[in-house]
């Protein structure tokens, strides 16, 4: 069983849904494994974890089940029958700005920055603890608040109004940037590493930080670090003229990125 702690899997068939008269208050998770131990023991933790939680056993499932419950975050396993998990991932982001969470068992860089290359939150190689597991979904929780399936993003107050850097024009509190009126897609992830970076401009911020900040936990490895570069190249893509030269968020070599500083990069009033 690819997971690093014994457990009693006890009555828990880890599959279907969780009915209980108060699930309607609960955060919704869709966990995507094809290994029924696996789905038994996730079913089981992460419903005394206090979530309600959908299961499938294959990539067709998992979109079907996805847009049936429309849940509040997706864990998702690499290697599934029918649609593998990139394939999902890809689907699902064509039209969601779901979080979702990888489990492989390939733990190689490449596969990493491949999934989070297509828009996933986060990556946890398997085998993997339990524990971890729920600690990184509360973190991302907590980030993007309920109801994270939708297209629209959710008005969540986070920040002071509006920000206008360079040709951007950055809503903190809608969580939207638009330039020249046209809306740029970013990930809820993505806008809270710009909102990062931009909260003090021109600090240099520490990888290191920047991934316990965003992403809940200290880098243990090298490869937990690229995380950040790969969301830090996602941002650019999406932001900079030209990503190859950037000029609104800078390396600093050894460190970290630090954003532009105020110089045309200012404050504007929030509409009311």
């Amino acid at each position: 069983m690819p997971l690093d702690e014994h457990h009693q899997l006890g009555d828990a068939s880890g599959e279907g849904f969780v009915s209980d008269s108060s699930s309607e208050h609960r955060a919704t998770l869709l966990v995507v494994d094809d290994e029924p131990a696996v789905r038994r023991v996730l079913v089981m933790r992460l419903q005394l974890a206090g979530y309600r939680v959908v299961c499938a056993e294959d990539g067709e499932e998992a979109l079907s089940l996805f847009h049936k419950e429309q849940p509040d975050l997706v864990v998702l396993d690499v290697m599934l029958p029918k649609l593998d998990g990139f394939a999902v991932c890809r689907r699902l982001r064509a039209e969601s700005c779901v979080p979702i969470i990888f489990l492989s068992a390939l733990d190689a860089i490449a596969e990493r920055v491949a999934g989070l290359d297509l828009g996933a939150d986060d990556y946890l190689p398997k085998p993997f603890s339990p524990k971890e597991l729920e600690a990184r979904i509360a973190t991302i929780l907590r980030r993007v608040g309920r109801g994270s399936a939708g297209n629209e993003p959710r008005d969540v107050p986070a920040g002071q109004g509006v920000l206008r850097v360079g040709d951007l024009v950055v809503d903190t509190n809608r969580r939207q940037v638009t330039r020249d009126g046209e809306r740029i897609g970013l990930t809820y992830t993505e806008f809270s590493l710009l909102e990062l970076l931009f909260r003090e401009p021109g600090r240099v911020v520490p990888r290191a930080e920047i991934l316990e900040q965003l992403w809940g936990y200290p880098p243990r490895r090298a490869a937990d670090l690229r995380v950040v570069d790969v969301y830090v190249a996602r941002l650019r893509g999406k932001l900079e003229p030209d990503p190859r030269n950037p000029e609104l968020i800078l390396t600093v070599r050894g460190t970290g990125y630090a954003s532009q500083r105020m110089g045309e990069t200012g404050a504007i009033p929030a509409a009311s």
